[in-house]
């Protein structure tokens, strides 16, 4: 059997670990697979949109300030956010010239912390001039394109940003031979890891191989398809009489993506493993709040998804 992994090096935003005693062939299989997880799976804070007072779009300049607004824009991508909360958060810089804009300027609540506060925002050269930006911060995973983003910002003067939510810079693995008994053809499997100081390394490749582990898990065994299994699910359509009809058992195999759902719930949803209405419909508001990703606000976004179809959460 596989040893646990081992600590071979750490420093303050990556490190080194080693597994020993894989099966020949499973140093590539376990360490690919790592590594996807670990570069899409986990989940971080960025921001999401930003408004700056008196820019209605993205190509403006602002007078008295050096950069132009894609510039800032750039500079606040690279922001890095640590939040305790699941919900958004607005965060405020609102700063008079002449000045040096970094992101340690940025005001922040309680619940989210800037951890590089050295950052370089914009340069204020005007006296006259007051540089003043409203930013919204939320969690999710991966990497999400600002005009996914733009589809859920109406407000005008509200610039979608594209979000990386990541809290990985690099993440890298290489498979060496080890002896085992009489076989050297066992794996030994090494995982490079390098954070953005939101998680640790060790913390990084812990959370997912937990990943993993509940991926095969659901997935262990053969079974019928549920729908064909247990009886028509009666639940409320939201009708005047409030009355319960039976659900169509085809509405039931839609895919959770087909609700358009913001990526950030769908996400959330696909890593519970539920990938269907059917799968949906089942929970109850407290399970789905028990999702990670999932607060008050993605409950709400789901139960006006669902009640387009005219069904309601158990």
């Amino acid at each position: 059997m596989p040893s646990k992994p081992r600590i071979v090096t750490e420093k303050e935003f990556g490190g080194t670990y080693e597994i020993d005693g894989l099966y020949p062939g499973y140093g590539h299989t376990l360490g690919n697979s790592l590594r996807r997880i670990i570069l899409s799976s986990l989940p971080g804070a960025a921001i999401t949109s930003v408004k700056i007072e008196g820019v209605q779009h993205e190509f403006s300049t602002i007078k008295g300030v050096k950069e132009d607004v894609i510039t800032i824009l750039l500079n606040l991508k690279r922001v890095r956010i640590k939040m305790l909360t699941d919900e958004p958060q607005v965060l405020s810089l609102e700063i008079k010239g002449p000045k040096s804009v970094t992101a340690a300027d940025i005001k922040t609540p309680g619940q989210v912390e800037i951890l590089n506060p050295e950052q370089h925002i914009a340069e204020v050269t005007d006296k006259n001039t007051t540089l003043s930006i409203e930013l919204t911060v939320e969690r999710g995973l991966g990497y999400v394109a600002k005009e996914t983003l733009q589809k859920e910002r109406v407000e005008i003067g509200v610039i979608a940003l594209d979000a990386i939510f990541t809290p990985i810079r690099r993440v890298n693995y290489e498979v060496e031979n080890m002896r085992v008994g009489d076989r050297t053809d066992f794996n030994r499997l090494r995982i490079f890891i390098e954070t953005d100081g939101t998680i640790t390394s060790k913390e990084a490749l812990e959370k997912s191989i937990e990943i993993m582990i509940n991926q095969l898990k659901a997935i262990v065994g053969f079974k019928e398809e549920e729908l064909e299994l247990a009886p028509a699910i009666s639940l409320e359509f939201k009708e005047e009489e409030a009355e319960k009809k039976e659900i169509d058992a085809e509405f039931l195999k839609t895919r959770i993506e087909d609700l358009e759902l913001s990526p950030r719930t769908a996400n959330s949803l696909a890593n519970a493993n539920i990938r269907t209405v059917g799968g949906l419909v089942r929970k109850r508001e407290e399970d789905i709040l028990g999702i990670e990703g999932i607060g008050q606000k993605g409950l709400q976004e789901i139960k006006r998804a669902l009640s387009n179809f005219g069904v309601t959460l158990r």
